[in-house]
């Protein structure tokens, strides 16, 4: 098999890139909630529950399971970008996923136990900015082009 052809059967659709991007990013969001100093507050992390006041880069709240689901979102991410139907799958159903949870955290009291995650405005914002831009990425990176019609 030629070089050509080794590298044509291994290159990757920009749906698969975006994904393996997307995977990345998630895998490094995760790691970072879990370093003091990156996380503020760190010592006041829980599990699970609004009372953890440990914030990434001291904006985001987290929790021990938050930072989890961002890595198991980021090996999604990863393992999913294999295929250009399984990447804009990641795509598409993860950004719906973060767009319920944006709708989650817009609906409870940050302050109740309805709070598990844990969730701030902050978070809010950026899981509706994240489910938004995973979905357009999924579907507009695999959108097919248009025919062209010839006059004549």
């Amino acid at each position: 098999m030629s070089t050509h052809a080794r590298a044509a059967r291994t290159a990757r659709t920009p749906v698969q890139q975006a994904a393996l991007v997307v995977g990345a990013v998630f895998l490094l969001v995760g790691v970072l909630g879990f370093i003091p100093g990156i996380t503020t507050n760190y010592d006041t992390m829980e599990f699970a529950a609004h009372h953890s006041e440990a914030q990434l880069l001291g904006i985001f709240q987290v929790s021990v399971l938050h930072n989890l689901v961002h890595l198991a979102f980021g090996v999604a991410g990863l393992a999913l970008a294999r295929t250009a139907a399984q990447a804009r799958l990641y795509l598409l159903a993860g950004g719906a996923i973060y767009l319920v949870l944006w709708l989650y955290g817009l609906i409870i009291d940050h302050d109740s136990a309805a709070n598990f995650v844990p969730l701030n405005t902050a978070d809010n914002w950026l899981h509706l900015v994240l489910g938004l831009g995973m979905i357009a990425l999924g579907a507009l990176l695999t959108r097919r082009p248009s025919p062209t019609r010839t006059v004549g």
